[in-house]
């Protein structure tokens, strides 16, 4: 009763999809006899460099076939489908003979050893080695292959580099406690490459009628369709949400060209699984994370249209959640990018104030690009705790209403004309755009892991983007 699992089959120009590859391996299972039980499609990193867009892998639970035979199966389809023709592409399959029939996301009695569960939750955070995969893959017993390319091109690239994830495919149920759906139609194979046929006005109603539910369907600012690709690959569109059956709803509804099958996933998308707490000035590249701060000064827009904001660390909240530390702002500075195509998000950042307090949510980079400062957080959402709402002014005179004039240095201020004073300058209110809360990227620039608004769990008002 064997998981199977696979990763890296296609390619950023050449098209594929690792869960169109998947499909096809489940339906080869059932005609060898198996019986898939369930479908994964797990995230991982986000900033890994080899990814193609969406860094998937996936893993089949099945049933009634037994591990040699099911990898020969697996094999035999990445072989058959998988964008081997790209150089960096390097496919990796894993079938770890352990008996799914049970629950195996029940962390107290699942069958997934807890060092391939800690595996899984590293891939979402860290850049791991195929060493490391095969090394505990081969300590748990599990089969393994390396399919197709030997890697590519890249001087740090390994055969079978699609292992990495296929492994942290098999440890994610014992991994992960928060999962969602994604519904996703393949167009014909042969069609792959041409543009798709669907009927946009279809998809806005479909994604009306299943709202909340099913979410990042559209981006309704930008009038796009988020749940068709762009890609060469064989998706016509995929359906997210937090139930099967309104996602399969949804995408019935949508016209267009034939769909040739459908499958439906259990996945880690939409839950923020990447964001692990964090400090700033103490942040690991590459790794997504959630971190409080205080802004430090006043919000930058960019050649190309880029906003960014320098934040110090505050530790009142220095765990990253919003509880209370124990000073104030101290410690090393972060910048905060909300890049281009996050749209509309980049006016939350251009309203901050410094002095402000936030939560930033994001992937944390050292060495951006040479325009970008070296301590680089890219935004995917953030919370405002405490906005300043006031700002020092000079005082106005009681008796006629006219701002005061200054008195000389470190005497203060008084009026001219009716000759009253006042020590300094006073707090004067101010209008703030912002409001204490959660807010995000639209859904036209969110990542596939991150966690939606829509989907509740925060610990503050949401602005969800639709």
């Amino acid at each position: 009763m064997p998981i199977v699992a696979v990763d890296d089959t296609d390619s950023r120009e050449r098209g594929m999809c690792t869960t169109y590859v998947a499909t096809r391996i489940a339906e080869r299972l059932a005609d060898a006899g198996g019986r898939v039980r369930r479908r994964l499609l797990v995230r991982l990193n986000p900033a890994v460099k080899h990814k193609t867009r969406g860094n998937a892998a996936l893993a089949l639970h099945v049933t009634g076939i037994d591990a040699e035979r099911a990898m020969n199966v697996a094999v035999e389809a990445v072989t058959e489908f998988a964008a081997a023709s790209d150089p960096r592409t390097s496919s990796g399959v894993v079938v770890a003979d352990r008996d799914v029939a049970g629950d195996p996301f029940d962390p107290t009695g699942s069958p997934i050893p807890d060092a391939v569960a800690a595996f899984a939750r590293r891939a979402l955070r860290e850049r791991l080695s195929v060493e490391t995969a095969v090394e505990l893959a081969d300590e748990h017993g599990f089969r393994h292959a390396a399919v197709g390319s030997a890697g590519g091109a890249d001087d740090d690239s390994v055969a079978g580099r699609g292992r990495i994830g296929a492994l942290a495919a098999v440890g994610a149920p014992a991994a992960f406690d928060d999962w969602t759906v994604e519904h996703i139609s393949y167009r014909e194979l042969d069609r792959c490459g041409t543009p798709r046929n669907v009927d946009v006005e279809s998809v806005f109603a479909a994604a009306e009628a299943g709202y909340p539910t099913v979410w990042d369907t559209v981006d309704r600012e930008t009038g796009t369709p988020v749940c068709v690709p762009n890609a060469p690959g064989p998706i016509l569109h995929g359906i997210r949400g937090d139930d099967a059956a309104a996602c399969r709803e949804v995408a019935a509804a949508i016209d267009g060209e034939v769909v040739d099958r459908t499958a439906t996933f259990l996945t880690n998308q939409g839950t923020d699984a990447h964001l692990a707490p964090g400090r700033i000035g103490d942040l690991r590249d590459a790794a997504g994370y959630r971190v409080s701060g205080v802004v430090a000064g006043a919000p930058e827009t960019k050649r190309g249209g880029h906003v960014r904001v320098d934040v110090a660390r505050d530790t009142d909240r220095d765990d990253g959640d919003g509880r209370a530390g124990t000073s104030s702002a101290d410690g090393g500075t972060l910048c905060a990018v909300a890049f281009a195509p996050t749209g509309r998000f980049r006016d939350r950042v251009r309203a901050l104030r410094p002095g402000d307090r936030v939560t930033l949510c994001g992937e944390h980079e050292v060495r951006p690009a040479a325009d970008e400062p070296d301590n680089t957080l890219k935004l995917e959402k953030l919370a405002v705790r405490d906005l300043v709402r006031t700002e020092p002014a000079v005082p106005t005179c009681p008796e006629c209403g006219r701002s005061m004039s200054s008195a000389g240095r470190g005497q203060g201020y008084r009026c001219r004309d009716c000759g009253t004073s006042a020590p300094g300058k006073v707090d004067a209110p101010i209008d703030r755009e912002l409001e204490e809360g959660w807010y995000e990227v639209p859904p036209s620039a969110r990542r596939h892991v991150s966690k939606p608004l829509v989907r509740g769990g925060f610990d503050a008002p949401t602005r969800p983007e639709r």
